[in-house]
Formats: structure tokens, sequence, C-alpha cells
């Protein structure tokens, strides 16, 4: 799982050692008003430094997922495989793995549409532009700190 390591950006994102998180960045709590601010409209450089990395995480959740053997909804096991329970447990582990990917590439693929159509860092519930650590921490966040929770 070593060779998968990557930073973790995301609630429910994996560590390095493979273990499930669902802590927050330490620096994800900071918002408009905090050190760093929030970014000017149109802030080129901060977006477009940010939309690089959003691309090379898409690329990587996409390798992640070639490794898995995921391919439209379906997970590579030998069905020779003696232990039909392990084999049934593997599947299941993958499989939450793989729609738990596929849910930050949509929230990626998401990020990068904000981007294009000139609406990335404000808030989809009240429109405040986010702080720049806050997308520094969470690149595809679509909430201010505020609205985050839920």
């Amino acid at each position: 799982m070593a060779d998968r390591a990557r930073r973790c950006r995301y609630p429910g994102d994996m560590t390095a050692e493979g273990d499930i998180t669902s802590e927050q960045p330490p620096d994800a709590d900071e918002g408009p008003g905090a050190e760093g601010g929030a970014p000017a409209a149109g802030d080129g450089g901060l977006f477009d430094r940010l939309r690089h990395e959003l691309t090379d995480e898409r690329s990587q959740i996409g390798s992640q997922l070639g490794e898995l053997g995921h391919d439209e909804d379906s997970l590579a096991f030998d069905e020779n495989f003696a232990d039909s329970a392990q084999v049934a447990a593997e599947q299941g582990e993958n499989r939450a793995l793989a729609a738990q990917l596929r849910e930050q590439l949509d929230d990626i693929d998401a990020a990068l549409r904000r981007l294009d159509d000139g609406t990335y860092g404000r808030c989809e519930v009240c429109g405040v532009d986010i702080g720049e650590a806050r997308l520094d921490a969470m690149p595809a966040t679509r909430w201010c700190i505020e609205h985050a929770g839920g």
C-alpha cells in the first residue's frame, strides 16, 4: 500500500499506511478571515497552481482505480482462489475503496469545471469566497468552513 501513498486531502481519505481517516487537515478550519485570507477573484497564480494540483490528483486517483482493477464497475480477482470468504471480503473492501476514489474523482472534476466557469473559490451555499488556506488544504472543496459541516 506504500506505493499508493499520497497526501491526504479529503475527509475519509487513505493515509500512507492504508488507514481511512475521517479527520480534516489541521489548517482546513481556516476560513476567509484567517491567515492567507480569501483569494481575489480571478487569482491566476493561486488558481493555476490549484488546477495543477487537482489535475495531478485526478491522475493519481485514476492510477489507483486502475491498480484496483476497476473497469466499468467490475473489479478483477482470480476466480480460482480457494478461499471464497476471503475473496468476498477483499472484493467488498476494494469496492468500497473504488467508490470512495470515484467520489473524490467526481469532486475533483466538479472543481475543475468551477475553475473553467469562474465560480471556483466561492461557497456553493452562501457565495462567500473560500479562504486560500482552506483551498490549499482541500482544493476540491465546494463550501466555506461555516457550511462544510453538512
